[in-house]
């Protein structure tokens, strides 16, 4: 060989090794960085259409956090049944990948086959058929998710509208234990016997429930959105009293309302909304069991928010179970303390946290004067700066402006504590959108 040969292959084995490495660090960027990196495939899915291009940043578009085990199934589990879980979308994107969790279980969980596909509408178990597809993990089309253990499927290429039902479908052959299951959905989801999970009629599923079982998250490869915000709380967030299958939770509306600000044209960071409450939570203390059900929000920190994908802001509304489910009188400083060590986490991750004040409850059965001072007593603290680094005043926002104890008529659903759907919808109304830009303040 000549030189100048030489020197020519040379530049060609050069000039092969950048485009490779080039290659590589497109892929590796369209992620976030934070969960796994597998690659976006089609899943080998049935009715697998032409996949769009996949790039973009994925963020969380749904999410809950688990929170018991489900009474009931402690023998059987969901033994030979397709469970199809219905969420809805906060964002948009042209990949998805979903989070099962054997949280709660005490033997293996052998899930055979797992589907996602867009619904044909509101309330209803039928698919659009062109958008089922089957999921895979690791490649393979079964999984076995250890007890108290979680797993994430592979991408899938799957064009994912904002603001739209999803379809989850899992299939269990054999009983697993206690399914872990989040209680309050406000969303309507089904059940079939057998394995039907790539049936997009939804004919087979003629059980409903009112919960979501496995299921803790959805991603997406999105376009729309640079990050996730995730409101960690308590039935004020889980949205205990909100109307059944119409999304009407705050964070919903929150969701709703950022999306239509930016698309008038305001400048605010392109975030999705994850959903993270859970009935009867309390900063402090823990429900029974190992692992404990409602785990308290210190407790479960790390998983619900810092593990959610690419999450940039949390908003914290907890407190009032604090001062409601305590028999003594609650301690309003290590309510604050409580408060102040989340904040101190999710700063060591550069993540933003907004803060709620705790809304009143006068007029629930159990209000007392005592525990609306510790009440006025912490929002007191939030109001002046001194726990979170902004503050979305819920208090201020419901409260009946002649009884500031007690909640706007128009804005309680009844029991004195909760709101109604119109109450949710201030909630989210009077956020201020700008406290969403931003970092965490740099710690020294």
């Amino acid at each position: 060989m000549t030189r100048g040969r030489g020197y020519a292959l040379l530049a060609l084995v050069v000039a092969a090794i950048v485009a490779l490495s080039t290659a590589i660090y497109v892929g590796v960027a369209s992620d976030d960085g934070l969960r796994n990196r597998n690659a976006l495939g089609d899943g080998s899915a049935p009715h697998n259409s032409a996949a769009p291009a996949s790039t973009g940043t994925w963020v969380g578009t749904w999410s809950t956090s688990p929170s018991a085990a489900e009474p009931g199934t402690e023998t059987t589990g969901m033994a030979d049944r397709s469970v199809r879980n219905v969420v809805h979308t906060s964002v948009g994107g042209t990949g998805a990948r979903v989070t099962l969790s054997n949280l709660y279980g005490q033997s293996p969980l052998n899930i055979t086959r797992a589907t996602i596909a867009v619904s044909a509408g509101s309330g209803t178990a039928a698919a659009l058929a062109d958008t089922m597809r089957q999921l895979t993990f690791s490649g393979g089309p079964a999984v076995v998710i250890p007890p108290g253990q979680q797993v994430m499927s592979d991408a899938v290429r799957v064009v994912v509208p904002h603001d739209s039902d999803v379809l989850i479908t899992t299939y269990t052959p054999a009983g697993s234990g206690p399914v872990t299951y989040h209680r309050h959905a406000r969303q309507v989801s089904y059940v079939a016997q057998g394995d039907h999970t790539q049936d997009a009629t939804g004919t087979p599923y003629t059980e409903r429930t009112g919960s979501w079982r496995y299921l803790t998250a959805l991603d997406v490869l999105s376009n729309e959105s640079e990050g996730t915000i995730v409101a960690l709380g308590d039935s004020l967030t889980d949205g205990i009293t909100s109307t059944p299958d119409t999304n009407s939770r705050w964070t919903d509306v929150l969701s709703d309302r950022l999306r239509a600000e930016i698309a008038a044209g305001r400048d605010l960071p392109r975030y999705s909304v994850v959903n993270q409450g859970i009935s009867g939570n309390q900063v402090l203390a823990d429900g029974l069991g190992r692992p404990a059900d409602n785990p308290s929000g210190l407790n479960r920190f790390q998983r619900d928010v810092m593990e959610r994908t690419n999450v940039k802001v949390v908003v914290i509304d907890l407190g009032v179970n604090d001062i409601l489910r305590n028999p003594q009188l609650a301690d309003p400083n290590a309510i604050l303390n409580g408060l102040r060590t989340m904040v101190g986490q999710a700063h060591a991750r550069g993540v933003k946290v907004v803060g709620a004040t705790l809304m009143p409850f006068y007029g629930h059965r159990g209000y007392t004067e005592a525990r609306e001072a510790v009440r006025r007593t912490i929002n007191a603290e939030i109001r002046a700066g001194r726990v979170f680094d902004a503050v979305a005043d819920f208090d201020q926002a419901l409260r009946d402006p002649y009884d500031p104890r007690r909640l706007r008529a128009d804005y309680d659903s009844g029991d004195h504590l909760h709101p109604s759907d119109k109450g949710y919808a201030r909630m989210a109304e009077s956020f201020d959108l700008e406290t969403l830009k931003g970092s965490a303040p740099a710690e020294l």
